[in-house]
């Protein structure tokens, strides 16, 4: 990757309008879906189509349980709105991307995020027909399940996020059987790809060409190559944090620590050698408590092992990054462990910065899992990614509304 930025900061570092008052606009869960559903599908050719879509948001707002086209059509208008919305989310033309942007730069408009988070989303099936199951190792479980993986970037900030882009991960075997590449209909254009790959990638391509304002990119890496993941992001002018694995190591260039030199040592070794740098740092939790919370934070200026980034043009390896470790007081040192290129920020912003995860993780099981998120049961490529395109939308109405359980009043015109 060329090391010229694909977006440089004084053109795309601009702060957005301010967040909507929240005594002026819409109010009611019906109103904010209503008015981001004209913004959302105004690309859509046809006005059978943006009804549909509304309709599709409505029903996964309104419908009990598992959020299928068919329970969705249930509520809506029984098996004639079943063959229509099948059709809309796995066989018709639009394209979700506009749909996409028009949804982040909504969010944008109206709840401006902090940074932009990177989220993976294992998907759980029970078949093998849906499009990208494979058998895939689960952090989360601690356990290989039959799944689905995506990545998801997320508009996130410490009231509310939102998921605005989506990237499926595709193993090499979907990908090398033609037969199977048929069936759900997968672009030649989809190529094999590492998770660290497909992490950067969903960030970068919806950045490229979106015009979208920058803010820092938090992303979870202890499962993929941190260092490659950052020194791409870096190529592209994207300030960035990483959560890596304590294992992950490092050359030390701070001279207040220990063992500084050209060994690479372990990151929970590097801190360790560190614990007496700590200095407590207070945050906000993001639970619906908000209370003041107090963490310790050390940080160490390090660099990346030569080997690891010999392919890495020279400016971009040779720069410092920071190691920040992150604990409470009686427990283990460190709890967390990040990597970031931000090394003039202070630790308790960059901390701040990495509890938006947190946020994220709230979000997506009290929101995104609600509204259906996981549920699209097709096996096609396209109808999976207009699944989630909406499911979007409907988690941004129940995030800005604060009312993620109200039913809506739904109408349905086939």
């Amino acid at each position: 990757m060329s090391g010229v930025a694909l977006y440089p900061r004084t053109a795309r570092s601009a702060v957005p309008a301010p967040a909507r008052p929240e005594t002026q606009g819409p109010e009611s869960q019906d109103d904010v879906l209503t008015e981001l559903c004209a913004a959302l599908f105004a690309s859509l050719p046809r006005s059978d189509q943006r009804r549909r879509g509304e309709a599709y948001v409505r029903g996964l707002l309104g419908t009990q349980g598992r959020k299928s086209i068919r329970n969705i059509a249930a509520l809506i208008g029984g098996q004639a709105a079943e063959q229509s919305l099948h059709h809309f989310i796995s066989s018709s033309t639009w394209d979700w991307t506009p749909v996409r942007r028009a949804l982040a730069h909504y969010l944008a408009r109206v709840s401006p995020p902090h940074a932009w988070v990177v989220r993976p989303m294992v998907i759980p099936k029970a078949g093998d027909n849906s499009v990208g199951v494979d058998r895939r190792f689960c952090p989360a479980v601690g356990q290989v399940l039959n799944a689905q993986e995506a990545v998801g970037v997320w508009a996130a900030s410490a009231e509310r996020s939102t998921p605005v882009n989506w990237r499926l991960h595709l193993s090499d075997t979907w990908l090398q059987d033609g037969l199977r590449r048929s069936q759900a209909s997968i672009p030649d254009s989809v190529r094999p790809e590492t998770l660290g790959e497909c992490t950067v990638e969903a960030y970068t391509g919806m950045m490229r060409d979106w015009g979208l304002p920058l803010r820092p990119l938090v992303l979870d890496a202890r499962d993929m190559d941190a260092p490659a993941a950052l020194l791409r992001l870096r190529a592209c002018g994207v300030p960035a944090m990483a959560r890596i694995s304590p294992s992950l190591r490092l050359t030390v260039s701070g001279p207040a620590v220990p063992g500084r030199g050209a060994e690479a040592l372990p990151a929970h070794h590097i801190l360790g050698a560190a614990r007496d740098l700590r200095r407590p740092v207070m945050w906000r939790d993001h639970g619906p408590s908000r209370v003041v919370r107090t963490a310790l934070t050390a940080a160490v200026r390090v660099g990346l092992p030569a080997l690891r980034t010999a392919a890495v043009p020279g400016p971009a390896r040779r720069r410092e990054l920071l190691l920040l470790g992150v604990g409470e007081n009686g427990l283990r040192w460190p709890a967390e462990l990040w990597l970031t290129d931000m090394v003039n920020v202070p630790p308790a912003a960059l901390v701040r910065l990495g509890k938006l995860l947190d946020r994220v993780d709230r979000d997506f099981t009290e929101i995104s899992d609600e509204v259906g998120i996981r549920d699209f049961a097709g096996r096609s490529f396209s109808g999976w990614h207009r699944h989630v395109t909406l499911a979007s939308a409907a988690h941004a109405v129940a995030a800005l509304t604060g009312r993620p359980e109200e039913s809506l009043q739904l109408g349905y015109v086939s």
